[in-house]
């Protein structure tokens, strides 16, 4: 950006970028933000500025493990949220096994960084038990004040 914008150089990246979002439909992710910053010649804060604007109109979200995606029409509940309803969705009762890390990670499409904290998370709330050797086995169902 070669001059100062007055409203504000973050919010005309924004905009730029949300065009280029529209522009290209079959986009899920967005460039680095070391990427991003070159391409408009800014600092990482103001990307970052930039894209919590996107983010606060729904148009993209953080994905851990994996940069800044687009949000579709699809599934916008968090994966913590998504891996807990999955023991409902899947009909898991209390004893069964829960799918493993790598299937998780398929699953979701998230890194298993990600898939790793979510599982700590709740196996910390009482959803999950870890059997050395074994696996992961349902431990309780979720009720509605459970959160991972």
């Amino acid at each position: 950006m070669p001059e100062a914008s007055p409203r504000g150089t973050y919010l005309v990246i924004a905009e730029a970028l949300r065009n280029e979002i529209q522009a290209e439909p079959g986009s899920d992710t967005l460039p680095s933000e070391a990427d991003l910053m070159d391409s408009h010649s800014v600092s990482r804060n103001t990307i970052r500025r930039a894209l919590k604007v996107l983010e606060a109109d729904g148009v993209v979200e953080s994905a851990p493990g994996i940069g800044w995606r687009v949000v579709r029409a699809g599934d916008r509940r968090s994966l913590a949220e998504r891996m807990r309803d999955m023991i409902e969705e899947d009909s898991l009762s209390v004893g069964d096994t829960y799918p493993s890390e790598a299937k998780l990670c398929e699953r979701f499409d998230a890194s298993r960084t990600a898939v790793r904290r979510v599982l700590a998370q709740m196996e910390g709330n009482g959803l999950l038990a870890t059997v050395h050797g074994k696996g992961r086995t349902v431990r309780a169902l979720p009720t509605a004040t459970t959160r991972p």
